[in-house]
């Protein structure tokens, strides 16, 4: 894994924001993909137990998260035998700037039932990004439907080009919840130059862990009295997890 991450691990649950964290909306503010793998890697390691799963993980992005300094800190709000929750909290320059929650559960001893489509092959080349920010450079990108100047919906293969910290690999769902806020982004059906489409919020169903270094996001976006993004995560087997963001869908000033 190479030394270049989201994040720089100082001292005492204290990291440096990257350059790679930044978004598109604004230079000086994160892409909250990052900023939710940093909690959810957070979670993982609160009081780990063998044989669990984080199966449901709600992002609350309570501001903007500015590329700087950030402190993450995690706890277990309700323990339990079988189910637990539990949270984390980013802050940035003494606020709260992103909180989590998460249901831990046992993984089930049950037969995999339902359907399990495989994904779209991955394309050869990669697709850069519209704007140059970092975020868009630390992920690589490769369309199969759709494409980043493409409304509609899109599916995509992803790969993290840098860690979360350095000289760690991600965990699968820290792969996942890298990229599971770029549902929005790869699926936009209004122009990125005349509106603003961004979300409060992300909720993320885990399925089972991805296999492999790709994460497939097949996302779709609607517009009505508000907007909503809907995404489908995969590895090459099939899905993995189930995204979803609220939007808030504004003309840019």
């Amino acid at each position: 894994m190479s030394s270049e991450a989201f994040y720089e691990p100082l001292a005492d649950g204290r990291f440096r924001s990257t350059e790679h964290t930044s978004g598109p909306w604004d230079p000086g503010s994160q892409h909250a993909g990052p900023p939710a793998a940093l909690l959810g890697r957070a979670l993982e390691q609160c009081e780990p137990r063998d044989g669990t799963l984080l199966a449901r993980l709600t992002f609350e992005i309570l501001g903007a998260v500015p590329v700087a300094e950030v402190e993450v800190e995690a706890r277990v709000v309700r323990p339990g035998r079988s189910v637990e929750l539990l949270e984390a909290t980013l802050s940035a320059g003494g606020r709260p700037a992103m909180s989590a929650r998460a249901w831990r559960l046992p993984v089930t001893t049950a037969p995999p039932a339902g359907e399990q489509e495989p994904s779209i092959a991955r394309p050869d080349a990669a697709d850069p990004p519209p704007h140059d920010f970092g975020y868009g450079n630390a992920l690589e990108c490769r369309f199969a439907v759709g494409g980043w100047n493409v409304p509609g919906p899109a599916v995509v293969w992803t790969r993290l080009r840098v860690g979360v910290v350095p000289d760690e690999r991600p965990s699968p769902l820290q792969r996942v919840l890298a990229v599971a806020d770029s549902g929005n982004g790869v699926s936009a059906v209004m122009p990125w130059d005349e509106w603003l489409f961004i979300n409060p919020e992300l909720t993320v169903h885990v399925l089972r862990p991805p296999e492999g270094e790709w994460v497939v996001l097949d996302a779709a976006t609607r517009i009505g009295a508000a907007g909503l993004a809907r995404s489908v995560m995969s590895d090459a087997s099939g899905p993995v997890a189930y995204g979803a963001q609220s939007l808030l869908v504004a003309p840019r000033r």
